[in-house]
């Protein structure tokens, strides 16, 4: 079993605190075994088995449990009523009107709430507004480059590892699978489950195909603005016609599956958010690799979804920047105001038109905040005019 320390950390620092806390992310990113191992942690600290309530919603034993009431009575049947209960409702998005039965829970003194999604459907509708201002929200991703290498514990190079990370996968339990064949067997499982439970499902979509075409467009263009418009005239003209609403429709229920995430574009100069092109990335590249199959990929656009992903992980509210006619990778803000990132796979070359190029945006950016150059050309940090230029393998290993 794989610690994943940051997100157990977050469990530990508000236990016992006044909110519900909610654990979201895409199918088999490590929910239900974070808390497998927060309750590991409970019991070591002196909390007893009987106030532990565990309930995963998957289970074919909760199979008969389908509305918010018969969900309360059961948990309600398990409360010890001099102590305090720890409750656990994994896949709380199965039970219609949860929210009820959540909120309910959270009102009695003497539980502590704690449930998981694969669906930023929890946060709509009615969920967020009997919920609003009760809940923290703990955002998950499938390992982290950082915890693959830690769980592979081998005496491999990291660009090895890397190379291992993007084309196998990042999900924890592909780890345990010898082979490539048995890997994609098991994110075809993955990834039919998102697609039937998560989308076609919830949203009663009939042309699954259509679907399907959609998440393989994105899947083939990460790192690439692209906007509805041009899906739809892409799928058109492929001669599948489709409307930019249903396109719309479709790129949401696709980020909210988590299986991908929208960037957004933030001008720098004009300090606005721009409401056209944004930018995609997935929430695992094995997945990529199996829908896409073998195929020459863009490693530039890999790294931009590597880094992309860590941000996140390391709690960054995340735009592609705009600087002029230039576009910055990524702006990430953090409590410390933004930080500025470029990501290139290499800047090498013969008269340095890349370096030159790469950094150009970055120089354009006037402002005194920390800006960096991630790239795969390994050698010891470098500084351009203030900008820092980083091996990004010691950068997703926290050696900043």
């Amino acid at each position: 079993m794989i610690t994943r320390q940051n997100y157990l950390d977050n469990l530990i620092r508000f236990k016992d605190k006044q909110l519900i806390k909610v654990v979201t992310g895409v199918r088999r990113c490590g929910k239900s075994t974070l808390f497998e191992l927060y309750q590991a942690y409970l019991l070591e600290n002196g909390i007893e088995p009987e106030q532990i309530i565990n309930i995963n919603l998957e289970d074919g034993l909760y199979a008969d449990i389908l509305t918010s009431r018969e969900l309360y009575a059961l948990v309600n049947k398990k409360l010890c009523k001099e102590k305090k209960n720890y409750i656990f409702l994994d896949e709380v998005q199965r039970v219609q009107e949860f929210q009820k039965a959540v909120d309910s829970l959270y009102i009695k003194k003497n539980c502590d709430v704690y449930i998981t999604g694969s669906n930023a459907y929890l946060f709509s509708g009615e969920l967020a507004t009997l919920l609003s201002g009760r809940y923290i929200e703990i955002k998950m991703l499938p390992l982290s480059f950082k915890e693959y290498v830690l769980a592979r514990n081998e005496s491999i190079s990291l660009d090895h590892l890397y190379q291992d990370y993007i084309h196998r996968s990042s999900f924890p339990y592909a780890l345990e699978l010898d082979n490539l064949r048995d890997i994609h067997q098991y994110l075809d499982g993955i990834y039919n489950s998102i697609i039937v439970k998560d989308i076609i499902t919830r949203r009663k979509i009939a042309d699954v195909e259509m679907l399907k075409s959609v998440a393989r467009f994105l899947f083939d263009n990460i790192g690439n603005l692209i906007s509805s418009k041009k899906i739809a005239d892409t799928m058109t003209s492929s001669g599948r016609k489709i409307s930019v609403h249903t396109v719309e429709n479709y790129l949401t229920a696709l980020t909210e599956s988590f299986i991908f995430y929208q960037v957004g574009r933030y001008d720098i100069k004009g300090k606005q958010y721009l409401k056209s092109g944004e930018k995609y990335y997935t929430a695992d590249l094995g997945v990529r690799n199996y829908v896409l199959g073998v195929k020459p990929f863009d490693a530039g656009h890999i790294l931009e979804n590597v880094v992309y992903l860590e941000l996140l992980r390391r709690g960054y509210e995340v735009y592609v920047g705009k600087v002029g006619p230039t576009e910055v990778d990524f702006i990430a803000i953090g409590d410390e105001g933004p930080e500025y990132y470029q990501v290139a796979y290499t800047v090498i070359d013969g008269d340095g038109t890349i370096l030159k190029r790469e950094l150009s945006s970055l120089d354009a950016i006037k402002d005194h905040n920390p800006k960096y150059l991630l790239t795969m050309d390994y050698g010891p940090l470098v500084s351009y005019n203030g900008i820092k230029q980083i091996y990004v393998l010691d950068w997703l290993m926290n050696q900043k």
